[in-house]
């Protein structure tokens, strides 16, 4: 076990010293200019930040898949929203989608390249008119001779303005409803693949978010990951692990954003003593901690159930549901304790609470998550 403890130890070291060098100087101005430039992802993976978890044959580290989740906890628990949602979707999505589902060839020609960052990867579910419903999408993938045509729109699509490969979620049996779902490794740069402006969003400003419209987009036969039909399964079977990132990134942000409250109310006066002397403000970070230590309790659970192949859909929407509805009102109540500066933009404590807001939506709503454990009770 000490072994295991020393790499987690190692890694912990080598992820902070290169966010604090390589991302921390550039964050504000990234924020600004509502995007990340496309070469931080080239220096993540030169950092062997990418893939972490990934086996050594493709270019990855091998580490744990703890290690991997620590990554995205510390990305957000230094106030990086942005980074840590699209790195969550690249790294801890994609990359899984295609060691688990991809052919020797597949993995062989991205996995090393989204590695070392030369190919950065997005996934498209949601459309315009069905967001956590998958199964009403309407984006079809008629298969041809020369290959599969794609038609349709994805909207809210992370990393989608600069990603080179996106997994595609269409429609190859239009009837079979869930049954007729199936997921396409689609190389951006093909014609009729094109890109909406970026959607301007209340925070993550540094997160790219976009349109994906798909019109007689033809993919090879080889652009099919895993089987025809099965891409509704496929979801399922990683939708735990996309629910196990988000709730790692609302552990980080909701760490990070109590250090910097703790450390405001013990310098700030008001009425003659220290704001951490009111016992509102003892009493709201007491609730805030003894939430945190609970939510991080249930995540190291889950993340063990994970590892043994044990961890269901009821348990990551308990998850999800539970730590981003946390992460929300511990970003609020924080924010509160700093009266008017927790409002401007100089104080990090309101890009705590405007990034945290989308966690209660992204990867299945917060009602979403409510109906899928009150089935596991009741039945449809």
């Amino acid at each position: 076990m000490s072994g295991h403890q020393d790499d987690t130890a190692l890694f912990h070291e080598m992820i902070n010293r290169v966010l604090d060098r390589e991302i921390a100087p550039h964050y504000d101005e990234w924020e600004e200019q509502s995007a990340i430039p496309r070469s931080v992802w080239n220096t993540l993976g030169q950092a062997g930040m990418l893939g972490i978890d990934m086996p050594e044959e493709y270019g990855g580290a091998a580490a744990s898949f703890e290690v991997s989740q620590l990554a995205i906890s510390e990305i957000a628990r230094k106030g990086f929203g942005g980074l840590a949602g699209g790195y969550n979707i690249h790294a801890n999505i994609v990359m899984p989608y295609i060691l688990h589902l991809g052919t020797e060839a597949q993995k062989e020609r991205y996995l090393p390249a989204m590695i070392r960052g030369d190919i950065l990867s997005a996934i498209a579910m949601t459309e315009p008119g069905a967001g956590s419903d998958l199964a009403a999408m309407r984006t079809t993938a008629q298969r041809t001779d020369n290959g599969y045509v794609i038609n349709g729109a994805k909207v809210f699509i992370t990393n989608g303005l600069q990603a080179e490969l996106v997994i595609v979620c269409a429609k190859t049996d239009p009837q079979a409803g869930a049954k007729g779902v199936s997921l396409f490794l689609v190389d951006a740069s093909l014609p009729g693949f094109t890109r909406g402006k970026g959607i301007r969003k209340i925070g993550q400003h540094a997160s790219d978010t976009a349109e994906l419209f798909f019109s007689d987009l033809v993919v090879p036969h080889d652009a099919l990951l895993g089987e025809e039909g099965k891409g509704f399964a496929y979801l399922m079977q990683e939708l735990p692990r996309e629910r196990l990132g988000v709730a790692a990134q609302a552990v980080g942000a909701t760490e990070g954003v109590l250090a910097l409250t703790l450390d405001y109310v013990q310098q700030r006066q008001a009425f003659g003593q220290r704001v951490a002397d009111f016992q509102n403000t003892r009493f709201k970070l007491a609730e805030a901690k003894a939430r945190l230590e609970v939510g991080k309790a249930y995540l190291n659970q889950c993340i063990g159930n994970y590892l043994n192949g044990e961890m269901g859909p009821t348990e990551a929407a308990i998850l999800k549901l539970m730590l981003t509805e946390m992460q929300c009102d511990i970003a609020n109540d924080c924010l509160q304790l700093f009266g008017g500066y927790g409002y401007t933009v100089e104080y990090p404590v309101s890009r705590f609470f405007v990034d945290a807001r989308v966690q209660t939506i992204y990867a299945g709503t917060s009602e979403i998550m409510k109906e899928v454990i009150a089935r596991s009770m009741l039945g449809k």
